[in-house]
C-alpha cells in the first residue's frame, strides 16, 4: 500500500540510454513548491494527507528493491550508497540555478546538522543534476552545505537509479531511503519546513529501530 500525504533497470545499452534521457528530462522539468506542513503535522491517524502528490510515503512491504547509486562528489571523493546501508539516507536532487533549491538548502543543512548532533543513524547526500564541480562548490560554500553531493550531470547514473521505482519528477526532489536502501518517502518539489523532513525521517527511524 502507498500512503499519500500530498499525492507517489535497465536492459540493453540502447534502452539504458533512452531511459537515462527520459529520467533526465523528468528531473529537469522545473521546480515545484506546494507545502502542506500544517496538515502533515496534524496527524489524523489515517496515515495519509489528501493532495496532489507533493509528499508521499511508501509502506515497508511496497518499497521494492534497494536503490544502488554511486558517483564522484563535488570535492572529488567517491560516494557509494553501500556505505550508508544501515542508516536512514536523505537524498536531495538539486542544481545551483534552481531557485527553490537555494531556498530549501538551509533547511536541509539544518536537518542534517540536527541528526549529526543527536548522533542518529541518518546520512545526507545530494545529487547535482546539472552543474560542474566549480559551480556546485560555490553553491555549497555560499549556503554552508556540509554534506556531500554527487556530480551526476555527465553520467546521469544516480538519476537513472531512481527513475524506475520512484522517479524524481522535478528538481528539487528529496527522497528518504530506509536502512535497507529502499525508498520510504519522497518530497516532490521544494522542502518548505524542517519539521516535514524530520517527521518523515523519524518515522523511518522508528519503524526499524
Amino acid at each position: 500500500m502507498r500512503r499519500t500525504l500530498r499525492g507517489r533497470r535497465p536492459a540493453t545499452a540502447a534502452t539504458t540510454v533512452a531511459a537515462l534521457a527520459a529520467a533526465s528530462a523528468l528531473l529537469l522539468t522545473g521546480c515545484t513548491s506546494d507545502p502542506l506542513a500544517d496538515q502533515f503535522r496534524e496527524g489524523s491517524g489515517k496515515n495519509y494527507i489528501a493532495g496532489d502528490g507533493s509528499i508521499s510515503e511508501y509502506a515497508a512491504a511496497d518499497r521494492g528493491e534497494p536503490i544502488e547509486f554511486a558517483g564522484e562528489t563535488v570535492e572529488g571523493d567517491a560516494f557509494d550508497s553501500a556505505d550508508t546501508l544501515g542508516d536512514v539516507t536523505v537524498v536531495n536532487f538539486w542544481y545551483a540555478g534552481c531557485a527553490p533549491c537555494r531556498v530549501e538548502s538551509p533547511i536541509l543543512e539544518e536537518v542534517s546538522q540536527g541528526y549529526a548532533d543527536d548522533d542518529a543513524d541518518v546520512a545526507f547526500v545530494g545529487v547535482n543534476v546539472r552543474d560542474q564541480a566549480g559551480t556546485a562548490a560555490s553553491f555549497e560554500k555560499e549556503y554552508g552545505v556540509t554534506y556531500p553531493s554527487i556530480l551526476d550531470v555527465e553520467s546521469g547514473e544516480a538519476q537513472l537509479a531512481f527513475a524506475g521505482p520512484v522517479p524524481p519528477a522535478a528538481v528539487p526532489t528529496t527522497i528518504v531511503l530506509d536502512r535497507e536502501g529502499r525508498v520510504a518517502a519522497r518530497v516532490l518539489g521544494q522542502l518548505t519546513e524542517a519539521s516535514i523532513l524530520e517527521s518523515l525521517v523519524d518515522r523511518v527511524l522508528d519503524e526499524q529501530a
